[in-house]
């Protein structure tokens, strides 16, 4: 097996996410923008963001793939890790079915998701964020 095909079947789910690449302006219970970009390699998506929820400035930043801890196997799962200027880190889930984003709070089937789908297009993402005790609708447009 070459490199390219290694390559390509370590990353056939999370190359799904490409369609996140781009610039979007975030509107509902979060305002701001955020942006998306591949790091080098392809192993890896980088969020940042700008954004204003319920009064507090967040900027963060977030890398999305999969766990490949030293001396062991690529994990299975998407996950992601936030680090924000509040110093804030969070962890999440990635899972795309379809057009149908769910962004899992810390794990799979977690209390805490967001789940959005996709426009034909696929320049908006509309949904709702979900938690114990709150939420609110989200949508983001390309920009």
């Amino acid at each position: 097996m070459n490199e390219k095909t290694l390559l390509a079947d370590e990353t056939d789910e999370l190359q799904r996410l490409g369609r996140l690449v781009g610039k979007w302006e975030v509107s509902g219970g979060a305002t701001g923008t955020t942006s998306f970009e591949w790091m080098e390699g392809g192993f890896f998506l980088i969020q940042r963001g700008d954004l204003l929820h319920d009064g507090h400035v967040v900027r963060m930043t977030e890398i999305i793939g999969r766990e490949h801890p030293f001396g062991e196997k690529p994990g299975t799962e998407i996950k992601s890790r936030v680090y924000d200027t509040n110093g804030n880190t969070l962890d999440y889930v990635y899972e795309l079915e379809g057009d149908v984003l769910t962004i899992w709070g810390g794990y799979k089937g977690s209390p805490g998701y967001f789940r959005g789908e996709f426009s034909a297009d696929g320049d908006r993402l509309t949904g709702d964020w979900v938690y114990p005790g709150g939420g609110y609708h989200a949508t983001m447009v390309r920009s």
